[in-house]
């Protein structure tokens, strides 16, 4: 195990998929671990599993889309650690319906867990980030940059975790913070089986073949190699991600068509 002196690492949504690799990831590299998560169950199991292995870790169950939470679990990661070099925002829920079906409320539920969720836990971490010198991140989407049809929330979620951590790396070119921003592309975690329907009941069944995407375990160490190398975004996958941006940039109409095709095929699609 590779010693990083005492650094703290804090990550949301840690219960499972890319969180729960990632935290499985800094564990391994010697970091302190600050997690947080809705599902108790999952995170205790979590948390039992990483200090079989040594590793230190603190838990809380919170919603990040509750600011109170948010407090609570910064405040208490630095009553127990004292420090956070690294704050990953990685909790985050999708959804699937149109946006002429969809309940507002749902809209709302987007908005609050991935951008108010992120806001929040950076607002709060932000003083000892700075005294760090240590990295924001946020875990987006190539929804993020691409608006994807039956996905309104979740796109409008993305692209304002996106515009919101862009100005907070400009805002900072002078104090040392380091904000990276991360497009995974599909990877296979159980996000899709939990997105929101329009009236806001869960999915419960994923529509695209998992077994085709990239593992939460390889997006989990291409993240923790970007935040070593301080790098400012990280699009991973090269058709789904890399060239669908690249070309959104010169033939934003023809990527637009390739979107609307593409989500249609998917089984039960809403259009």
């Amino acid at each position: 195990m590779k010693t990083m002196n005492e650094k703290v690492v804090v990550i949301t949504g840690a219960s499972s998929g890319i969180g729960k690799a990632l935290a499985m990831e800094y564990a391994r590299k010697g970091y302190r671990l600050a997690l947080c998560a809705r599902r108790h169950d999952r995170l205790m199991e979590l948390k039992a599993g990483l200090e079989k292995q040594s590793a230190t870790v603190f838990t809380m169950v919170a919603d990040v889309s509750r600011e109170d939470d948010c407090r609570k679990f910064i405040q208490l990661t630095l009553a127990e650690y004292g420090r956070i070099d690294i704050l990953i925002n990685n909790a985050g829920i999708s959804m699937r319906a149109l946006f002429r079906d969809l309940h507002l409320d749902v809209m709302r539920r987007l908005m609050d867990v991935n951008f108010w969720g992120t806001v929040y836990c950076t607002q709060f971490a932000l003083p000892s980030l700075l005294q760090s010198r240590g990295s924001v991140v946020g875990v987006i989407s190539i929804a993020g940059y691409i608006g994807l049809p039956g996905r309104t929330g979740y796109s409008a979620s993305k692209y304002a975790v996106r515009g919101f951590l862009d100005a907070l790396r400009t805002e900072n070119l002078r104090t040392g913070l380091h904000v990276l921003v991360v497009a995974p592309g599909f990877t296979a975690t159980d996000i899709r089986s939990h997105a929101l329907l329009a009236d806001g009941t869960p999915q419960g069944s994923t529509p695209r073949d998992e077994g085709k995407m990239m593992s939460a375990g390889t997006v989990a160490r291409k993240i923790a190699s970007a935040v070593e190398k301080r790098k400012s975004s990280l699009i991973l996958t090269f058709m789904e991600g890399r060239l669908t941006v690249f070309l959104n940039k010169w033939f934003p109409s023809l990527v637009s068509k390739l979107a609307y095709n593409h989500m249609a095929k998917e089984p039960d699609s809403p259009f």
